[in-house]
């Protein structure tokens, strides 16, 4: 496993998958700056699964939701680190500015997102939920994040 895949390599694995039994998480995100955060969340969100499906906002994608001074690492090192990281199964990027076909189309049993969204405001939750599946959220342990890192590094190399 472990690689980045098209929505039509991955119905085709989703279905598979269900044949099996295998219960499949995703969660989404733009992962820039891979930090401890990251780690723990993605570590805690394969342990509701069998396997983890990670959308992974492209740069078009990064740009449009953070501005244009991110992403800080370009999508192709995103999909490296990613890939690299012993939770990550299958990882698909995606262009618009939410997963919501992507969740659409795949249909996981197991929709995750970190505990700052409320679940009303989950992105696919109404049809992961119609197939009878989970959304849950996971609540971050060490309060990271890339924009304060990014502050971080600039607040001390101002000269």
């Amino acid at each position: 496993m472990n690689s980045l895949k098209t929505l039509k390599q991955l119905k085709v694995i989703r279905r598979r998958l269900k044949a099996e039994n295998k219960k499949v998480v995703f969660t989404n995100g733009c992962f820039d700056l891979i930090h401890a955060g990251h780690v723990d969340y993605l570590s805690k969100a394969k342990k509701m699964g069998d396997v983890l499906i990670v959308g992974l906002n492209s740069d078009k994608s990064v740009k449009s939701i953070k501005g244009n001074k991110r992403p800080i690492l370009k999508e192709d090192e995103r999909v490296f680190i990613l890939l690299n990281l012993n939770p990550v199964d299958y990882i698909i990027l995606f262009n618009e500015d939410t997963p919501e076909k992507l969740i659409s189309e795949l249909i996981p049993d197991v929709l995750v997102k970190g505990a700052d969204w409320k679940l009303n405001d989950i992105v696919g939750k109404d049809v992961v939920l119609e197939n009878g599946g989970e959304v849950k959220t996971i609540r971050f342990v060490n309060n990271q994040s890339t924009t304060k890192i990014i502050k971080t590094i600039v607040s001390r190399y101002k000269d």
